[in-house]
């Protein structure tokens, strides 16, 4: 694997190029690939990402200053801004889609026996979606409010690894509850939603593939109780309930019955009722799952703190989706990584290593456990001695 390699040349050799040819031909393009090829545009777009490049210029700058190594990092073509800048917009952004999601089902075979914060052998997905903000008079296409454009990333994360699963790129004025038009629910397995989500209509659609969600119920939701459950009230729990809807319209949306489970934070002094369809877990695992829903929130923060999303190289739709499906890639790429060399060194900090050490030609693999034998030192020598 190593025999001499940089270390972004290391890091491209675990993806599946076969799968990238096949994603090229599906779609192909006008736009001629003599000069830049579609790989030559994904590596430069990956490189752009893990050394946090902030532009189009900024990559050809970089790129050019160490040209001798390119044929090294796997680029052939050449590297111009406008050339970069036209693959972008005129090359359709399904391949990257496409790729992106053939990298998403290596890194969740990976990541299936993995255990999570709630013991439960089925599948739990978090669903949500974040905003990106743009500039309206950049990025028209983009309207979102009446000066202001936006773009939404709504997101189903397998919790198992946290891989995002389902990805749906939309305009700022797509309501996040339509997204449930574009999900098929795989039964047996948990839906874990806020809010946002309410829709009686399209849970029981989910309800019928017998699919299962748990959700956060409003304040203003009408209900009578059809049976108590007892509780446990020491653990947090204050209700486990078997509720009817009692709203016109809900109650024809979903007119089998609900459970309602009332559960007491202290952490934040905070009360929260979960509605679910599921009836035979415990009401104490309902809640547990419901607060697995934060690792969607930490995945939007991470990606939009450590990769290229909030400054964009183009202002097409196209261009921009390219940009997200990459990054996107390049954050399952190196999941996929860090499962296959076997490190506890988290996704965090491979991405700060690899954004200095990618022109190295140091084994990847024993840079990644150098790393991790110096924080364990670091951690040990910080404890108390008791033996001295």
């Amino acid at each position: 694997m190593h025999s001499g390699k940089l270390v972004f040349a290391q890091l491209m050799d675990y993806l599946p190029l076969h799968t990238f040819r096949r994603c090229v031909q599906r779609y192909p393009s006008k736009y001629p690939t003599k000069t830049l090829s579609h790989l030559d545009q994904f590596l430069c777009m990956a490189f752009a990402q893990l050394t946090y490049r902030e532009s189009l210029r900024n990559i050809e700058t970089c790129l050019r200053a160490h040209q001798a190594k390119l044929y090294h990092l796997g680029i052939r073509g050449n590297i111009a801004k406008s050339t970069l800048a036209d693959a972008n917009e005129q090359r359709d952004c399904r391949i990257y889609m496409d790729f992106a999601m053939s990298l998403i089902q290596i890194a969740r075979k990976l990541y299936s026996s993995d255990s999570l914060a709630v013991e439960l052998e089925q599948t739990v997905y978090a669903l949500d979606t974040t905003t990106i903000d743009l500039c309206l008079s950049v990025f028209p296409w983009a309207r979102f409010r009446q000066t202001k454009a936006a773009v939404k990333m709504h997101t189903l994360l397998d919790l198992r690894g946290n891989i995002p699963t389902f990805i749906h790129i939309s305009d700022g004025k797509m309501h996040e509850v339509n997204v449930l038009d574009f999900l098929i629910p795989e039964a047996g397995s948990f839906y874990i939603m806020d809010r946002g989500f309410t829709d009686f209509a399209r849970w029981f659609t989910m309800h019928q593939a017998q699919a299962f969600f748990v959700t956060r119920a409003k304040s203003s939701l009408l209900f009578r109780r059809v049976y108590s459950h007892s509780v446990d009230k020491s653990t947090g729990l204050r209700c486990d309930q078997t509720i009817a809807l009692t709203a016109t319209k809900a109650s024809k949306d979903y007119p089998q019955h609900l459970r309602r489970i009332k559960f007491y934070d202290a952490e934040h002094d905070k009360h929260l009722v979960f509605l679910t369809n599921n009836f035979d877990l415990p009401a104490l695992t309902i809640a547990q799952l419901y607060r697995c829903r934060w690792q969607i929130e930490l995945f939007f923060k991470w990606i939009k703190q450590h990769l290229r999303i909030k400054q964009f190289y183009g202002t097409t739709e196209n261009a921009v989706k390219t940009q997200i499906w990459i990054a996107i890639s390049v954050y399952v790429l190196v999941a996929i990584v860090k499962k296959r060399l076997n490190t506890e060194t988290s996704l965090y900090t491979i991405l700060q290593i690899l954004s200095l050490t990618l022109f190295e030609k140091t084994n990847l693999d024993q840079l990644l456990k150098n790393t991790e034998m110096q924080m364990i030192t670091h951690h040990n020598n910080n404890q108390l001695n008791l033996f001295n």
